[in-house]
C-alpha cells in the first residue's frame, strides 16, 4: 500500500457552503491521515431518506437499486484511489456551481447538469461509479452538516486496506478535489445510504471507540 499511499498524499479540511468552491487546506500526508482517523461511521437506527432522495429514485430508478453484491470487497488500491480522483475532480470541473434560492420545496437532484448544488454532484459520482462497476454498497450518499451550519451532501466509499484488512472510509466532495478520510473532514454525520439498500437510509455519527452498531464498508 506505499504506492496506494502516495496517490492520498494530500488531504484537505474545508469550510464552506454547499455551492462554493474549497479556497483554503490543511494538507497531511496520507500514513498520517489514515492514522489520525479515530472516528469511524456508524450506522444508528433507520431514518427517512431526503424527499429529494425519494424523488430522485423515482426518476433514476436503476441508480436506486442494489448492484454488484456478489463482486468482492473493493481494496485499496493505487488503480482505485486513481479512479476515485479522477471522478471526483472530473465532476466537480464539469458542474457549476449554482445555490437553489428557491429552498428545499424547489431542490431537485439532477445527475450531470450542466449547473447545481452538492447534491447533484453527489448523485453524479455515485452514477459514474457505478457506471464503472463500483457496487452499490460501496457507495453511500450522506447528509452532513458543515461548520458554518448549512446542510451539505457528500459521497462516502467504503474500500478496505489490503495491508490491515481495515475499513477505509473516503469522501468525494464538490468543497474538495481532494480524497478525504472521513476522520479528516470538519462535519457533523446525519443520516446516511444503507449497504443493503440505496433507498434506505439511517442515522449516522461518528465515534473514536469501538461500537455495537454497524461500521460503513464492504
Amino acid at each position: 500500500m506505499r504506492q496506494a499511499a502516495k496517490v492520498l498524499a494530500v488531504a484537505a479540511l474545508t469550510v464552506a457552503t454547499c455551492w462554493t468552491s474549497a479556497s483554503q487546506a490543511a494538507f497531511f500526508s496520507y500514513p498520517r491521515a489514515l492514522g489520525t482517523q479515530a472516528n469511524r461511521i456508524i450506522f444508528e437506527k433507520p431514518a427517512l431518506p431526503p424527499m429529494a432522495h425519494t424523488m430522485f429514485c423515482l426518476r433514476y430508478k436503476k441508480d436506486c437499486e442494489v448492484s454488484g453484491v456478489d463482486k468482492p470487497n473493493i481494496a485499496m488500491t493505487v488503480e482505485r484511489l486513481n479512479e476515485l480522483n479522477s471522478v471526483n475532480r472530473q465532476v466537480n470541473r464539469e458542474i457549476a456551481s449554482q445555490p437553489n434560492l428557491g429552498g428545499i420545496a424547489t431542490e431537485k437532484w439532477i445527475i450531470s447538469p450542466r449547473a447545481g448544488e452538492c447534491h447533484d454532484y453527489a448523485v453524479t459520482k455515485r452514477h459514474e461509479l457505478l457506471a464503472r462497476g463500483w457496487p452499490s454498497r460501496a457507495l453511500l450518499l450522506s447528509e452532513v452538516v458543515i461548520p458554518s451550519g448549512e446542510h451539505h451532501l457528500v459521497l462516502v466509499i467504503g474500500m478496505k486496506d489490503p495491508d490491515t484488512a481495515k475499513v477505509v472510509n473516503l469522501v468525494l466532495d464538490n468543497l474538495n478535489d481532494n480524497l478525504r478520510p472521513v476522520g479528516l473532514t470538519p462535519y457533523r454525520w446525519l443520516r446516511m445510504e444503507t449497504p443493503d439498500d440505496p433507498r434506505l437510509w439511517s442515522t449516522v455519527s461518528a465515534q473514536s471507540r469501538s461500537h455495537s452498531a454497524t461500521l460503513v464498508g464492504l
